[in-house]
């Protein structure tokens, strides 16, 4: 059977440093190829080749038999290509249908004009394929990134594309959204497309993948059958040696002393007289579905959204005019959900990015003038403790880094801060195998030193795996509270799930 997609030998490097190293490999109609390694193994890198975002310095692309070499993305998407990028390329200002149709709106019957009653109907029509009921014309802005997630989804099954690329498609979504991903990749496999599916969550892989192809330092080591590809293997191949635990041990217990007070917090429709304590050197989780108000409490509690009523303290002192400066000045850190348009200044450079927060540490002078070479050498330092994979963080920008090495850039820039307080939303979302233990490493280090953090997390795993406690959240409230002793995935579960089960009518 001839290939839908073959690569020859590509090759690309960015500031001096490969990327892609010589990789060959072929996709064929009706398959799922599964593409997995650690954060800067180079696969986006390979999948921006294909989706014409970056051009290769040596090698050929083949697609539907034809050579192939897009010079832009519009060029792989007429030719039957489409891309759901890791981080979503929505424009958040323009509704759903727009979004949608921004490449190819239908025409009216005047010159100038769209047929807005067509692209309504087509909108509603692919939501309803993915599972997702909003109305079409609902500015992205107002929907979760969950749901953004589906809405780029909706828009490459629009294109009708002959090869779909996932990357992490499912960083985003609720357990129930996964699966329904999941289904209409099966389906979309049915009806002859080829699909490549990057995942750092190898167990969906080897579910979903006919073949698996693992990167590591830019690098095709291995391409096999999944069915016959343990992942502990794939782990091995990923970082080049055995992975014997996932979660480091804990090396530090909570102490008496209370580092953040939330009490009665309040914002209507939102969140409902939250009340917890979190304790110097305790690592809290916070667990709940979409939509239950977990990021939200986190950002009221740094002072980026306001709340109606209640109270925040830390270490005893009140933050009565919440805000992050205040926050800041507090010792409050937090890293958001969204690292892109929160977290990071994705055209400066990575050292810049770093030092963001610590600026005035580094102000040496009566003139607040920078120390440059100070923030530089700190900055390096920090980025070295990280494992931080990059070029010179003088010069590289940090949007020229993998989605992991940019999460690393984040945390990197608030361990500058020295908090007291870490508050950290999804820390791991798109981070490898390897790299999440890293993560998890700090994150006990933190605790170890006397910090507080407060992790918000989908992945129940990673909080039984790392917590001292797990508050549960369901509808704008606390719900469950489960000491270490008392985890237990089925009861934790049945507290998130139980709110939203008595919000429903008895025939649902």
């Amino acid at each position: 059977m001839t290939p839908l997609l073959e690569l020859h030998d590509l090759t690309k490097a960015f500031f001096g440093i490969a990327a892609v190293k010589g990789v060959s490999l072929s996709v064929h109609a009706g398959e799922t190829l599964g593409l997995i390694g650690q954060n800067g193994a180079g696969k986006s890198t390979l999948m921006n080749l294909v989706g014409g975002v970056v051009h290769a310095d040596s090698g050929q692309m083949v697609f539907n038999e034809k050579p192939y070499s897009p010079r832009k993305p519009g060029d792989a998407q007429r030719l039957g290509i489409a891309f759901i990028h890791q981080e979503l390329n929505l424009f958040t200002n323009l509704t759903i249908a727009e979004n949608i149709f921004i490449s190819d709106f239908p025409r009216g019957g005047f010159p100038g004009t769209f047929d807005r009653a067509r692209i309504k109907q087509q909108t509603r029509e692919l939501l309803q394929s993915v599972g997702l009921d909003i109305a079409p014309d609902t500015p992205v802005d107002r929907i979760s990134p969950g749901e953004r997630q589906l809405v780029e989804i909706a828009r490459a099954l629009h294109q009708d594309a002959s090869l779909i690329i996932f990357d992490e498609p499912t960083t985003s979504l609720t357990a129930r959204e996964t699966e329904r991903l999941f289904a209409i990749m099966t389906q979309l496999k049915a009806q002859g497309k080829g699909l490549i599916y990057i995942s750092h969550i190898l167990g969906d892989v080897r579910r979903l993948a006919d073949r698996v192809a693992v990167m590591r330092d830019g690098e095709l080591v291995a391409l096999e059958a999944a069915a016959d590809f343990p992942i502990s293997r794939m782990i091995s191949l990923m970082v080049g040696r055995s992975i014997e635990q996932l979660y480091p041990s804990r090396t530090s217990t909570p102490g008496d002393k209370v580092l953040l007070d939330v009490n009665d917090v309040r914002a209507a429709g939102i969140v409902e007289d939250i009340s917890f304590q979190l304790h110097k050197g305790e690592v809290l989780g916070l667990f709940g579905l979409m939509g239950s108000g977990r990021s939200e409490l986190a950002r009221m509690i740094f002072g980026v959204d306001r709340y109606d009523s209640g109270t925040i303290r830390v270490e005893g002192e009140p933050l009565n005019t919440p805000s992050p400066r205040a926050s800041i000045r507090s010792k409050i850190a937090f890293v958001t959900e969204n690292r892109r348009e929160e977290g990071l200044l994705m055209g400066i450079d990575i050292a810049n990015n770093i030092s963001l927060v610590s600026l005035p540490q580094f102000a040496r002078t009566l003139l607040q003038i920078v120390d440059q070479q100070q923030m530089h050498e700190t900055a390096s330092d920090t980025a070295t403790l990280l494992q931080l994979k990059s070029g010179d963080i003088r010069q590289q920008p940090v949007k020229a880094l993998s989605g992991g090495n940019q999460q690393k850039v984040v945390i990197a820039k608030w361990l500058l801060s020295r908090p007291s307080v870490f508050i950290m939303d999804e820390p791991t979302r798109g981070i490898d195998v390897g790299a999440k233990y890293e993560i998890y490493s700090i994150i006990d280090r933190l605790a170890g030193e006397g910090s507080g953090v407060l992790i918000i997390s989908s992945e129940l795993e990673e909080l039984t795996g790392m917590c001292d406690r797990i508050l549960v959240m369901s509808r704008g409230e606390i719900v469950g509270e489960f000491a270490r002793a008392d985890f237990d995935r089925e009861r934790i579960l049945s507290a998130a799930f139980r709110e939203q089960h008595q919000a429903l009518p008895e025939n649902a």
